[in-house]
């Protein structure tokens, strides 16, 4: 029997984000197929371990790779293409025409392939994606190497008819076949775009098919006041409740954005065991709102963290995102006990996984979970000096200071340099693209 690690990390701090929120000091973790084989003390690990590659982490945290829980990354190919505006003209006079236009699998691959390095740059290993063409964001992440729970995008533009909704549940249904057991990167599964651009019909038959498939199934919700105000006018009723009557609310939904949300709409959400994702930094640019996550942490919703698009952010970085969610809610709620740090970690990290339902395998740095772990430099001045670990990483460190990533037991990027990925190349696949972009929008004037 080969005893030889892949991976091999001494030193540093460890962050195991584990039930007992452990901390260990000169940490040696065990990687070996993919998976973290030990994460203990150095003192209670063989005194020599043979690997492959051997890490030193002295003067760096390390910890779980932070989980995106909501974004869309070809977005990235929109960055700045419409900023300062409110959300439904922002979709409806930029947005909704630019994809019409210009989303097709080249530009999703390529955009995805950008988005990824981003990620991966900034500390992020898990992503969540909702979009169109997601096959080809689907084989970006393999191609890349990262983690990802892409979710085939469905959208009504108008109210459909039998044969269109069939068509949903055929490309819906081909989806999660196509990519079930492609990858273990790899986790499939359903976004409806929201409850006034997908009929009801749709919403129920493609929950349906997320439910037999056993996946997760996204939707934007009560994500603005003027969106709250439409849903009632077609439906009678605010967002959630909506959703509860058409039984599109169980553990395996996920409501991203929820700002807009009545008392009892909470207890919904924590009655059907439904996560949020929750996507501040997007709700800010867009003004839609502070949603409640702290009232609905007290009632024990699961809450992950998001990024959303880089159309409406306009960056990846997960932990600007961090930063961000404690603050807002602090000043929200004029407490600044509110959403302390370990907390705000909990949420990009084991709590973003149990948001997916992949606490089990993600999330948290012990054996037998998969080996999804990143280093954070803390030998820089703004990272001196350190007295408390949840507090460097929410309210000092951004998504520059992380030096190493490693996804499945992978090296992806090391002493700040990627591997795999040729991030100047595609730079310029993605300026080719805003190229043809902007010679559309000006011969459209």
């Amino acid at each position: 029997m080969n005893d030889k690690l892949d991976i091999l990390i001494r030193g540093g701090t460890l962050l195991t984000m584990s039930d007992s929120m452990e901390i260990i000091e000169d940490p040696l973790i065990g990687i070996r197929d993919g998976k973290i084989l030990f994460a203990g003390k150095s003192a209670d690990r063989p005194a020599v371990t043979e690997a492959d590659t051997v890490l030193d982490a002295s003067g760096s945290i390390v910890m779980p790779g932070l989980i995106n829980t909501h974004t869309h990354l070809p977005m990235v190919c929109f960055r700045g293409l419409a900023d300062d505006l409110s959300l439904m003209q922002w979709l409806n006079d930029y947005i909704f025409p630019a994809e019409a236009k210009f989303v097709n699998r080249e530009m999703v691959y390529h955009g995805a392939m950008l988005a990824i390095a981003e990620m991966i740059l900034s500390g992020t290993t898990t992503f969540a994606d909702g979009y169109f063409h997601e096959s080809s964001i689907a084989r970006a992440a393999v191609d890349a190497g990262m983690r990802a729970v892409p979710a085939q995008g469905i959208i009504d533009f108008s109210p459909p008819g039998e044969r269109d909704i069939e068509k949903h549940v055929r490309i819906a249904e081909a989806f999660i076949r196509k990519w079930a057991d492609v990858s273990p990167l790899v986790s499939p599964a359903l976004f409806c775009h929201s409850p006034y651009s997908c009929a009801a019909a749709t919403l129920k038959r493609i929950k349906q098919v997320s439910e037999e498939a056993g996946v997760p199934y996204f939707i934007h919700a009560a994500e603005t006041k003027d969106e709250v105000g439409l849903v009632a006018s077609q439906t009678g009723e605010t967002p959630i409740r909506y959703l509860r009557r058409l039984g599109v609310l169980d553990r395996r939904t996920v409501a991203v954005h929820c700002v807009w949300l009545e008392e009892d709409e909470m207890d919904i959400l924590a009655d059907y065991g439904v996560s949020v994702s929750h996507t501040p930094e997007s709700n800010m640019k867009l003004a839609s709102g502070i949603a409640p996550v702290p009232r609905l942490l007290e009632k024990g919703v699961t809450v992950g963290l998001g990024t959303d698009g880089c159309a409406s952010n306009n960056d990846l970085d997960m932990l600007l995102e961090i930063d961000t969610t404690a603050k807002i809610h602090k000043i929200a709620c004029m407490d600044p006990t509110v959403m302390d740090a370990r907390t705000v970690v909990r949420m990009a990290t084991i709590d973003g996984a149990r948001s997916l339902g992949m606490e089990d395998r993600i999330g948290s740095v012990e054996a037998g979970k998969y080996a999804d772990l990143i280093l954070i430099d803390l030998k820089k001045p703004h990272l001196t000096p350190l007295y408390n670990i949840y507090s460097h990483i929410v309210y000092a460190a951004s998504g520059n200071d992380v030096s190493t990533s490693i996804i499945h037991g992978r090296i992806v990027m090391r002493n700040r340099r990627l591997y795999g990925l040729d991030a100047e190349r595609l730079i310029e696949e993605v300026n080719r693209i805003a190229v043809q972009i902007t010679k559309s929008r000006k011969s459209d004037r």
